[in-house]
């Protein structure tokens, strides 16, 4: 929707960032105004989400976002008529702005992480459920062994679990701006079986043997050893996120000082085979040694104050699970139900879930926003039967105060437990199903049984009336923007065959009109560009092409629209009005037009196939910058849908895309 009144916007934006005085710099792109803000508490991003003429607003890069679309250069050329910001549009700044924003680093780290978590939340939620049923099933003795049936629903519900590494280092390789391959090669190599095959050969030496680090050691590198967790690293979330982030580092920095001549494969290269072992030799012993400290420390504390030990074992349990940090406590329960036939730890470990349980129950009394019940709502029925992850990293860690109200809740639950001195008599059922744990070996649903159920109880209720009591934010102000955008625009198939466009395949149907491929390269969906705004299809559905020639070519007749004066994203009008945006690289626009040839003027004729921009991929690439190139249909609302190519590769004037009107 064209956007009325320029200077109306401007002041509104102004003034709901915290007013001229708490901005310290302002720049804007082709799509969005990049604010450099002093204090972003100041700002109303819900008031600002909510303008005529704003799409979203992003905090990135150390830069409060507006995202306003293909109209930004009116708005900012308002702001600059109307206060004493920017005025300097050729090289898209005014002041110089930090690189990093002064948010508290546990602030920074939680967004970061519920971000990582936010594209795969809702498939996990559903695997959740599936576990749930295996959980029912079970129940009526059944099992893996003997019935199919739970064979597959097992597997269709433990997989995503299983492999959770590799979700998270894709999520996190767009989070860094990571080619997400490579970051796919560096987890997978912590999932390989030959790190837990490794582990049943004869062993070398004990390190640091009779302390509480002591590691059997199986194998050496140049005479370091090679630690490794006892139950290696599937389901690993912590250490895949730090891997990934070495690998992002060593990327970058490999990919600024290798030749572009041999970038594409030397870059990987080194990046997976430097990162892999560091990774491993480091993350392995922190993780291990870290989870043996924690065993260690509450078996002793089992022995001085069985109340203080329930009360924080079920209040850290969720928290030690997001660390990887619970296995260090885990082989002891089961020591002890092996030695004594009693698991007093067993209670403890399940009380966290039901603490979460209580919080999510009143979340869906008393909150109306759709977004959070989407989540909550599944997330209710896989935290009744033991799976706490997809609201864990969906709600509990972006909004923080339900997580503290159920943590609270779980402490005087868990007090209670460890007061009457529960134990677990086997392993088995999780959530509302490990009641079963706590009948007797003589089947006796004695005192034991109803201490573990009133203390389920205690942590139901007290998260429940927390929640209700003590209001929360909005789920929708916590979460990045790729989890709030309502589709994928990646998710479109074409029924259209790779093919060069003719013609008078280009002219407009009734129904539906061709665009041509601008550039020759590697098709990529838009979810795979590491920025969210694209890769949430909040500008508008479209998909995204790796280049592999320095050629922007129109890809219909057309008008040109926007060309940003730095050269880096040029914008067509076709002559039936659809409005084409490519945007070439990624925060380019901080090359200042370096690598860049713009070959055509704003307003513009032009026809399909002209060249309209030159540009150097290697001066870019150098510059440690992705040319990865989003071709978007802004005024995506005003047609039926927009379906892409199903091929990998492009050519010129290769089909790209079909606008359904």
């Amino acid at each position: 929707m064209a956007i009325k009144d320029y200077k109306a916007l401007a002041n509104d934006i102004v003034k709901n960032v915290g007013g001229e005085e708490n901005v310290d710099g302002l720049r804007h792109c082709v799509t969005r105004l990049r604010f450099n803000l002093k204090d972003e508490s100041k700002a109303n991003t819900d008031t600002i989400k909510g303008l005529d003429g704003v799409v979203t607003v992003m905090k990135a890069s150390g830069q409060y976002q507006v995202v306003i679309g293909n109209e930004v250069a009116d708005v900012y050329d308002a702001i600059v008529d109307t206060t004493n910001l920017g005025g300097d549009e050729a090289s898209g700044s005014s002041n110089n702005a930090p690189e990093d924003d002064d948010r508290k680093l546990a602030d920074k780290a939680i967004d970061f992480i519920s971000g990582v978590f936010q594209p795969f939340l809702m498939p996990l939620a559903a695997t959740g459920m599936i576990k749930g049923i295996v959980a029912i099933l079970g129940t009526f003795g059944l099992n893996a062994t003997n019935s199919g049936l739970y064979l597959l629903l097992q597997v269709a519900g433990d997989g995503f679990f299983q492999y959770l590494p590799v979700m998270v280092a894709l999520t996190t390789a767009r989070k860094l701006k990571m080619n997400v391959f490579t970051a796919l090669a560096i987890a997978v190599a912590f999932l390989h079986p030959a790190l837990s095959t490794s582990m049943t050969n004869d062993v070398l030496y004990t390190l640091f043997e009779g302390t509480p680090f002591a590691s059997d050691i199986y194998s050496t590198v140049f005479g370091l050893p090679v630690i490794l967790p006892s139950n290696g690293y599937f389901s690993a979330i912590i250490p895949i996120i730090v891997a990934v982030w070495l690998g992002s580092r060593l990327e970058k920095w490999f990919k600024q000082r290798i030749p572009s001549t041999v970038n594409s494969f030397l870059t990987p290269f080194f990046t997976i085979i430097i990162a892999v072992p560091i990774a491993l030799m480091v993350v392995g012993p922190v993780a291990t040694w870290a989870a043996s400290l924690i065993g260690v420390f509450f078996t002793w504390l089992q022995g001085v104050s069985p109340l203080v030990f329930g009360a924080l074992l079920a209040a850290s349990w969720q928290l030690l699970v997001i660390f990887g940090l619970h296995w260090g406590i885990i082989p002891i329960s089961y020591l002890l139900l092996a030695e004594t036939g009693l698991n007093p730890l067993g209670p403890l470990m399940q009380i966290s879930t039901f603490g979460i349980l209580g919080v999510l129950l009143a979340m869906l009394i008393k909150g109306n926003e759709k977004k959070l019940r989407d989540i909550a709502i599944p997330g209710a029925i896989s935290t009744l039967f033991g799976v706490t992850e997809p609201v864990i990293y969906g709600i509990m860690i972006p909004l923080r105060r339900p997580f503290i109200y159920a943590i609270i809740a779980n402490i005087f639950a868990g007090a209670y437990a460890g007061a009457m001195d529960t134990v677990a008599y086997r392993t088995g059922g999780l959530g509302i199903f490990s009641l079963m744990n706590m009948i007797d070996n003589e089947g006796n649903l004695g005192a034991n049984f109803w201490n573990v159920a009133i203390s389920y109880a205690i942590a139901v209720a007290i998260g429940f009336i927390l929640q209700m009591v003590f209001p929360v934010n909005r789920l929708e102000e916590e979460l990045p923007a790729e989890a709030l955008a309502t589709s994928d625009a990646s998710g479109n198939e074409s029924s259209a065959s790779q093919a060069v466009v003719s013609d008078a395949e280009m002219a407009v149907s009734a129904k539906e009109e061709i665009i041509a491929s601008p550039l020759v390269g590697d098709i990529l969906p838009l979810s795979a560009v590491a920025d969210e705004v694209f890769a949430s299809g909040a500008l508008g559905k479209g998909v995204a092409i790796q280049p592999s020639e320095g050629k922007v070519l129109a890809p219909a007749n057309g008008t040109v629209s926007v060309l940003f004066p730095t050269g880096h994203a040029v914008g067509i009008t076709t002559d039936t009005g659809v409005e084409l945006l490519i945007h070439i690289g990624l925060d380019t626009v901080n090359l200042d037009g370096r690598g860049y040839t713009s070959l055509v003027e704003k307003g513009q004729k032009v026809s399909a196939g002209d060249l309209l921009v030159e540009f150097d991929i290697a001066t870019i690439n150098e510059a440690g910058y992705d040319t990865i190139t989003p071709v978007i249909v802004t005024n995506t609302d005003n047609f039926t849908d927009v379906l892409t190519t199903t091929e990998p590769v492009v050519a010129r004037n290769d089909y790209l895309l079909t606008i359904v009107k």
